[in-house]
């Protein structure tokens, strides 16, 4: 069953009623209804091990099966209104424009190719890492990753280990790197459209990132000279030739990718009256705009981009699919687990909520660093962002000046910790499912998380005692 046919079953179950609000009282909720969004995390952490042929053929079908094992139950016991509406609020208003933003920011980025032929050694390597975490703050970590992952690969494909690469690709530009402004990371933007100034987390978290991203360099430089350096890690053959001089093909997706973020900036900045609902979902017409510019850019790519470029790429849609049938999945079965966490401490993760509190009252910068990062990891890092957000306050002033510690910690808590795991942030698994599709081996979900815990949580362990106390 292909994921437009579950998506269609899902809604005709939820049409009676269908006006409902989208909100659900999750201080009533319990945490079973958390099972479908544990299913389908282990699932995709375990059945490419265990199962890899039935996985790669029918993961849309798992995705979908832990969907409906959400959905039926709760219109069931609540009521096909309440069902239909969350369906459709999780529909429209979040994984449609996810997916049209990560669709144009992938077919934009494909059409771009660096031609020639780069040579991978710790240097470059390591250069190309930098000119990624620098990009990301600016088009966004999916548009950096997009770019850069296809020539670091490429520069690599004569050697032996490659993995670690990619890993410390993911930790570095498909995160840390998009932490200075709202282009870089959902989490940011959705502070943005709240009212936190454009330039705040710039100015509020620079030295963490400065520090992050430069140890993150520093231990890949050296990491990658390991490997370079050993025995038959440079293979004779490079299946790359060196006959064509360093440059750029498909420049008119440069134009696009600006209209991209363009479109993405103005969404933000662009306040309309003009509202539609859809089920008790509100859709503004900047958010409309903005979709419609997203899906114009992505056909004007296909169209001006030469086949040759696309070939050169080894461009396919196949990294896209992925993603797009396994976060349908997951934002779908999130709907309960955010619902429980906005209760607050009155819902069934009061405690995770009430950790976040000191005895007097005061917010701890600290436990929301580790909170927010913690739920990141696992959860869509953006709505997480938001409920500590709200759990902070929620008003933008407040936590701008007397309370800039505690949204500073829930800023990088959010946005750094998407990297410890391939489904912490959405460009981890179009990075690795563009790996993989090239040919490397990449660590298994709990393999990637060894590395993670190894490198990345050690590093935040010092971040917390320098910055978040």
């Amino acid at each position: 069953m292909k994921i437009s046919r579950w998506l269609t079953v899902a809604a005709l179950c939820a049409l009676p009623g269908l006006a409902c609000a989208a909100d659900i009282d999750g201080s009533r909720l319990s945490v079973l209804w958390g099972v479908p969004f544990a299913g389908i995390l282990l699932s995709i952490a375990l059945m490419p091990l265990l199962v890899p042929i039935f996985w790669h053929h029918h993961f849309g079908k798992v995705a979908a099966g832990w969907a409906l094992a959400f959905l039926l139950p709760f219109a069931v016991v609540h009521g096909p209104g309440a069902a239909g509406a969350s369906f459709v609020h999780a529909l429209v208003g979040e994984y449609i424009p996810f997916v049209i933003l990560l669709t144009a920011l992938f077919t934009v980025a494909g059409g771009i190719h660096i031609r020639g032929n780069l040579h991978g050694g710790p240097a470059l390597n390591t250069a190309i890492l930098a000119i990624g975490a620098v990009l990301a703050s600016f088009m966004g970590t999916t548009g950096a990753s997009m770019l850069m992952i296809r020539p670091l690969i490429r520069a690599n494909d004569n050697r032996k280990h490659v993995a670690h690469v990619v890993v410390f690709f993911i930790f570095i530009v498909s995160n840390a790197g998009g932490s200075l402004t709202p282009l870089g990371d959902p989490p940011l933007f959705l502070g943005f459209l709240k009212g936190v100034d454009f330039f705040w987390t710039v100015g509020h978290i620079f030295p963490e990132t400065l520090f992050l991203v430069g140890a993150l360099l520093a231990l890949f430089f050296a990491l990658d000279s390991w490997y370079y350096h050993r025995r038959e890690e440079v293979l004779k053959a490079d299946p790359t030739p060196d006959s064509k001089a360093i440059g750029f093909d498909g420049k008119a997706n440069f134009a696009l990718l600006g209209a991209v973020v363009a479109l993405v900036l103005m969404s933000g900045l662009w306040k309309s009256s003009v509202v539609f609902h859809v089920a008790g979902t509100e859709v503004g017409l900047p958010g409309i705009v903005r979709d419609v510019g997203l899906i114009l850019v992505t056909l004007v790519s296909l169209v001006v981009t030469p086949r040759k470029v696309h070939e050169d790429n080894q461009f396919s849609w196949g990294p896209m699919q992925e993603v797009a049938k396994l976060f349908a999945g997951i934002f779908l079965t999130i709907i309960p687990v955010i619902a429980m966490l906005k209760a607050g401490v009155s819902g069934p993760f009061g405690a995770v909520v009430a950790a976040v509190t000191r005895p007097d009252g005061t917010p701890d910068p600290a436990m929301y660093f580790w909170a927010s990062g913690a739920l990141s990891s696992f959860l869509d890092n953006a709505p997480t962002y938001l409920v500590f957000f709200n759990t902070a306050g929620g008003d933008p002033a407040v936590l701008m000046t007397t309370l800039a510690p505690t949204l500073a910690a829930i800023s990088a808590g959010s946005v750094f910790m998407g990297a410890n795991s391939y489904i912490g942030n959405a460009p981890n698994m179009m990075v690795k499912a563009i790996a993989e599709d090239r040919g490397v081996k990449m660590p298994s979900f709990f393999g990637y998380m060894l590395w993670s815990g190894g490198v990345l949580v050690p590093l935040f362990v010092v971040m917390t005692f320098i910055w978040f106390r």
